[in-house]
């Protein structure tokens, strides 16, 4: 089983999108895919119509203390089940805190289903906190989208720096760009320089489309909906060059 986190300390970047789509993606691939949606705000159970059964077991099942394939839903796709988020995932940080061992709490709650699925998909909240910590060192990939502005870059920088600070492999950092406009000078002026800079890049841009930011009135990934659109090609040419790092 392999875990690819979709992680940037920025929000509003195309994290919950990509989870989605790659996800999609990866199970249209032939692959058992599971993914975790870690964020609050559940934004993936929703694009995935999921209906959480966390109830009255989430402390437990984020202690460990319980199965989490229990809480485990299907979705409408092959291949493709997801973990809901629930409201108290807020206290994520504050549990991972208290457990003994808590360094290796990702690696624990996901043990029950590890022979279950081929690839783990894991959908991030932002910033950096014990939870993303966590994420950052029991994951086998972090997939980061990188919007091509200033600002972006500057959060994919002080990651990297994060990643170096505390002796966590930085190699397992995967930038591509996302909400990418090639109207905008711009926009490729700054990719053509990070690219330079980041030799870890996949170079893939997922372009700026009302279409991806609709998923969530027709709630199914962009690349189920409309397969021969430029956004699908994009996501399915990531999941190619991904597998290749991966692998």
């Amino acid at each position: 089983m392999k875990i690819i986190a979709v992680y940037n300390i920025k929000g509003g970047v195309g994290k919950t999108a990509t989870s989605v789509n790659m996800a999609y993606t990866i199970a249209k691939d032939g692959f058992n895919t599971l993914i975790v949606d870690l964020d609050p705000q559940g934004a993936s159970t929703y694009y995935f119509k999921a209906d959480p059964k966390l109830k009255g077991k989430s402390k437990k099942i984020l202690s460990a203390k319980k199965d989490i394939s229990e809480s485990i839903v299907t979705t409408d796709y092959t291949n493709l089940d997801i973990l809901p988020a629930d409201p108290s995932y807020r206290k994520i940080d504050f549990i991972i805190d208290d457990l003994k061992g808590g360094d290796k709490w990702l690696k624990k709650i996901l043990k029950p289903v590890k022979k279950a699925y081929d690839y783990v998909i894991l959908d991030c909240p932002p910033n950096v906190t014990n939870l993303s910590e966590n994420v950052f060192r029991n994951s086998d990939l972090v997939l980061v989208p990188v919007v091509p502005t200033i600002l972006s870059v500057r959060t994919f920088d002080q990651m990297l720096a994060f990643f170096q600070e505390e002796k966590i492999d930085d190699n397992k950092i995967i930038p591509f760009f996302s909400m990418v406009e090639k109207r905008k000078n711009m926009h490729n002026r700054i990719m053509n320089e990070f690219l330079e800079k980041n030799s870890n890049t996949i170079n893939v841009g997922i372009p700026y489309l009302s279409l991806i930011e609709k998923m969530g009135e027709y709630r199914s990934p962009v690349t189920h909906k409309y397969p021969y659109y430029e956004a699908s090609f994009c996501y399915k040419k990531l999941w190619k060059e991904l597998k290749t790092k991966i692998a």
